[in-house]
C-alpha cells in the first residue's frame, strides 16, 4: 500500500488515516482487504507503530475497519455502505479545512476544482503501478 509521509503540521496519523480513508471511500481498498501489519507498515513508513495503531484505531472508530484477533485489519464490510450522512460527516470537516487554507491563498473556486481533480488523477496513476 502506498501511503506517502510529507513533513509538516499535519500530524503523521492523521495523513495514514486520510490516504486509507480515501482508499476505502473511493473503492480502491474493497471490504473484505486486509490492510497491512501494524508492524509492516511502520517499518515501510519509518514510523513508530503506536502511530500506524493510533491511524487503525480512528479508522475503526469510524467504521471503516475492523480488527480480526489473531488475523489482522480489514476493510468493514459496511464500509461501502457507508450512508450519505455518515460521508458527509467525514467528508466535512477535510472540505472545511481546504475551504479555509484556500481562501486564505486567495485561490478561486475553479483554481480548488482543478486543484482537486489533477490530485485525484495522480493519486490513481500511484495506485495503478506495481
Amino acid at each position: 500500500m502506498l501511503i506517502q509521509i510529507q513533513s509538516g503540521s499535519q500530524p503523521i496519523y492523521q495523513q495514514i488515516v486520510e490516504q486509507i480513508r480515501f482508499r476505502i471511500l473511493s473503492s480502491q481498498l474493497k471490504a473484505g482487504d486486509e490492510l497491512p501489519t501494524i508492524r509492516g507498515l511502520a517499518e515501510s513508513l519509518k514510523v513508530n507503530p503506536n502511530t500506524i495503531a493510533r491511524a487503525y484505531r480512528e479508522l475503526e472508530h469510524e467504521g471503516l475497519v475492523e480488527k480480526r484477533r489473531t488475523t489482522g485489519t480489514f476493510v468493514a464490510e459496511t464500509s461501502g455502505t457507508l450512508s450519505r450522512t455518515r460521508r458527509r460527516q467525514i467528508l466535512t470537516p477535510e472540505i472545511d479545512k481546504l475551504l479555509v487554507l484556500a481562501s486564505h491563498l486567495g485561490a478561486a473556486p475553479a483554481e480548488l476544482d482543478e486543484l482537486i481533480a489533477s490530485r485525484q488523477q495522480a493519486l490513481q496513476r500511484k495506485e495503478q503501478r506495481p
